[in-house]
């Protein structure tokens, strides 16, 4: 089911034809994006995780660590946010974590976008510490509150839960009740399941995040960095079953462009956060962002954390010209393997550049990168679990340092 150029020749049959005419005729939300969460008690070390890939117009993202109000807190921002106004995902120092996915059917049957979803997320990160502050907050904030969104939230005593909330309230979905979540763990894309469902959004992803968390349940992988580095990259569609794995080209050369739409990765997805809590009884300072700037797909999971005063890897943190530097990388690399540059360029992906058979897709390529900023973030993390406050601060500043001269030095530029 490919349409190849140059001298590869398939021919397609009227199903698949009649596929591609109904996906490219879907339409789609500027801001859509994939998540889930899963509770400590079917997590392999007991700690909790939310998930985001977020898709965006805006495609610029930033990681910034905030003094808030009340708490400080490791956000993802657009990189001309410099307040920021709005945060997209992130954690604070006392353990609390907060993502969000646009729901669109929360405020009766009128799809619509809301002006505050990030508003709401940046106060939370300033302010609460656990889930019953971030009712008291939504229960608190003046109506209507401006948000049609999923909220993902997990705290440091073990809270994890969904919080479908519209402009006048919202309903919790919790992943520890049994009877929200009887195997551990919910997704959500772009509507809500609380919400008017006739103008559900996003059902091509969900099918795809519930098929693919559906089988790591069953094959006991509900598991952080088995999370954090295949579902960004995750190649089958939820609707069609197709999997861009089945149809990877010879090599980069051998060009064969395929409609991309609806898969879990999107041309408009700009960054990835999985947030990881702590178990009981832990330090909420052991909270950590896993997070990848720019386009997932090409671009590299790092563990950020609250630890005195490091700073955060120059590579994903506001540079000089405003943005981050592995957000540049990656986006040049979308731009790479989507490679027209007339009509439709955003729907249209080239296969070979971004898996084949050789090995040098750059989706292959990125992963030993990221293996080994994964690596050796493990072993800090588990020395900074274990060690004092200021032993902890040194060796994360010493980790991002390195994570900073090996993805300079490492990465892959885009032509080559």
């Amino acid at each position: 089911m490919t349409l190849r150029l140059m001298k590869n020749k398939h021919i397609l049959s009227r199903a698949a034809i009649a596929v591609v005419v109904v996906l490219l005729m879907w339409p789609a939300k500027a801001a859509a994006c994939t998540s889930f969460i899963v509770s400590g008690k079917v997590t392999p070390d007991g700690r909790p995780l939310i998930f985001k890939n977020r898709d965006t117009g805006a495609w610029d993202n930033v990681a910034v660590l905030v003094q808030g109000e009340r708490y400080r807190y490791i956000g993802i921002v657009g990189a001309k946010d410099l307040r920021p106004n709005e945060v997209w995902g992130g954690h604070n120092e006392a353990g609390f974590a907060i993502m969000n996915t646009a729901a669109y059917n929360l405020n009766g049957c009128k799809s619509e976008d809301a002006d505050n979803d990030g508003v709401v997320m940046r106060r939370a990160l300033e302010v609460c510490s656990t889930l019953q502050d971030f009712e008291n907050l939504l229960d608190t904030l003046p109506k209507p509150l401006g948000v049609n969104s999923n909220y993902g939230v997990l705290d440091a005593q073990g809270g994890c839960a969904y919080y479908e909330t519209g402009d006048n309230g919202f309903v919790k979905f919790d992943a520890n009740n049994p009877q929200d979540a009887p195997d551990g763990y919910i997704v959500r894309t772009n509507h809500g399941l609380s919400g008017c469902r006739d103008i559900d959004q996003g059902v091509e992803r969900y099918m795809a995040i519930s098929d693919f968390m559906a089988q790591a349940c069953r094959g006991k992988n509900l598991e952080c960095q088995y999370l954090l580095t295949q579902v960004p990259r995750h190649l089958t569609h939820g609707l069609t079953k197709i999997s861009l794995y089945d149809l990877m080209p010879r090599d980069e050369q051998d060009t064969m462009l395929f409609p991309f739409i609806d898969f879990i990765p999107r041309f408009i997805t700009a960054s990835m956060i999985m947030v990881q809590g702590v178990q009981e009884g832990e330090e909420p300072s052991n909270t950590i962002s896993w997070t990848s700037i720019g386009w997932p797909v090409a671009s590299v999971a790092i563990p950020l954390m609250i630890q005195g005063n490091a700073e955060l890897p120059k590579v994903v943190a506001r540079g000089e010209d405003g943005r981050a530097w592995l957000s540049v990388r990656a986006m040049e690399q979308r731009l790479h393997v989507f490679s027209l540059r007339r009509g439709n360029k955003r729907d249209y992906i080239d296969i070979a550049r971004l898996i084949n058979q050789k090995g040098t897709g750059i989706a292959q390529r990125i992963v030993p990168i990221e293996a080994q900023v994964l690596k050796r973030g493990n072993a800090v993390i588990k020395k900074v679990r274990k060690g004092k406050a200021q032993e902890a601060e040194q060796r994360l500043r010493e980790y991002y340092a390195w994570v900073d001269e090996y993805l300079m030095k490492e990465y892959p530029t885009a032509n080559n």
